[in-house]
């Protein structure tokens, strides 16, 4: 029975102990060894397999720290605190423009200037007492995120975009089946409409009055403050397009980051003596998230080594007797399963890949709406999943004041306004593609 399958087992559990508040690594780590176990694996085997396997979102970990460290210097130029000052003056007590604005904030650091979700733990806090001040509940703001963070690089290939095309791309070649890179975002553009109303329906169920103890008072202050836009800021904003610009030329987020952070130096907008500080403070924004994105990659690996994959196809064949229908529907139930666990959409690409581009040729399906199911597939484990960076990184910024829980204020309104509408998306478009 598909029950008793070792990545359903292991879901399950990874799901309740999350929703116990049991911290995000511990659960993973205990869901990893319930996998190995109920697989057969043992104890010693299960973790050489997932110790062996953090190294496969290494490349992910070194960017989030790299980028961390940008982000520690962007707040340290006080060109954050400038952005959060003229944000509230904009504001003007309207809670939905606070949330476009957020949106286009999100939607901008994953393409033009590719800082990711490392600037949510620097703007937010400082505009925590704003929200307070309106009332604001702060899911508004993480299912804000959720779109942001999310939308552009499953429909647009551009930054981690282009990386997270180029990997569904080599992903199906690698799998048996031979497609271009535009193959994907003629295709892609469906789930970012099912994401759009998903955040339209969100805004307006979360747009009733929250309070929240108001503990911080950093906007606001002084409003007849002038807001001076000096050198270094535009120097800072030329490093995240340097970022952005390496990024694309050579395919390496690291590398850009780390470009970034050179010229920042050459330019003496970091000053030598001060690269310690610069990388401690990218360790401390982002190496939490980084290091549950190495757990997370070890997990996949004891998974895909547990040979539980080839049964969860196995099974679905035998249930499916041909029906594109109820191809969808259960292809998009093992990438829920599958992707909901690891936590991240770039990790879980090639896993889900690897079932589907099989799954789908036999049933039938077109080139186009596998690729498409496999880019929802994925994007159903950035949402709502509590290992995940889209989860992890609003949570690092409204819960600066302990008044935002990770579980219950992150990740079930994105899994209900995002994934959802991509599941609904996932099994039913692919019909007409």
């Amino acid at each position: 029975m598909i029950i008793f399958n070792p990545i359903v087992i292991s879901v399950i559990v990874l799901s309740v102990l999350c929703l116990l508040k049991l911290p995000v690594m511990a659960a993973l780590l205990i869901s990893a060894l319930t996998a190995g176990l109920v697989s057969g694996m043992g104890f010693s085997g299960t973790m050489e397999v997932f110790v062996g396997g953090m190294g496969g979102n290494a490349n992910t970990a070194l960017s989030y720290i790299l980028l961390g460290a940008l982000a520690f210097t962007i707040n340290k130029t006080g060109a954050a605190d400038i952005l959060a000052k003229k944000i509230s003056q904009v504001v003007r007590g309207n809670k939905f423009t606070l949330a476009i604005i957020i949106v286009l904030v999100s939607m901008a650091s994953g393409t033009i200037i590719p800082v990711h979700i490392a600037f949510i733990p620097i703007l937010i806090p400082p505009l925590l007492s704003l929200m307070n001040k309106m009332k604001m509940d702060r899911r508004m703001a993480a299912i804000c995120f959720g779109f942001g963070l999310k939308a552009p690089y499953i429909t647009i290939p551009i930054a981690y975009g282009a990386i997270f095309h180029g990997l569904i791309k080599d992903s199906v070649n690698q799998a048996g089946l031979n497609i271009t890179g535009d193959v994907i975002w003629k295709n892609t553009w469906m789930a970012g409409i099912a994401m759009l109303i998903g955040l339209v329906l969100g805004l307006l169920y979360f747009s009733r009055d929250r309070e929240y103890e108001d503990i911080h008072d950093e906007i606001e202050e002084k409003p007849e403050e002038i807001v001076k836009v000096e050198t270094k800021h535009w120097l800072t904003l030329g490093a995240g397009i340097i970022a952005l610009v390496i990024q694309l030329k050579t395919g390496s987020l690291p590398l850009g980051a780390l470009a970034a952070l050179t010229f920042m130096v050459v330019t003496r907008v970091i000053k030598w003596k001060e690269i310690q500080e610069v990388l401690d403070g990218g360790i401390g924004l982002m190496g939490f998230i980084a290091f549950v994105m190495l757990i997370a990659a070890g997990y996949a690996n004891v998974i895909n080594t547990s040979g539980a994959v080839d049964h969860l196809v196995d099974v679905a064949f035998d249930a499916l007797g041909g029906s594109k229908i109820a191809g969808s529907f259960t292809m998009t139930m093992l990438g829920l399963l599958i992707t909901m666990g690891i936590g991240t959409s770039f990790g879980t690409v090639p896993v889900v890949a690897a079932i589907y581009v099989p799954l789908g040729l036999k049933l039938g399906f077109s080139p186009g709406a596998i690729v498409f199911m496999i880019a929802v597939a994925a994007a159903l484990g950035d949402a709502g999943s509590p290992a995940s960076d889209t989860t992890l990184g609003p949570t690092a910024g409204l819960n600066a004041d302990g008044q935002h829980d990770h579980i219950w204020d992150t990740c079930v309104p994105q899994f209900i306004c995002y994934d959802i509408p991509l599941m609904i998306a996932g099994i039913f478009w692919p019909l007409f593609i």
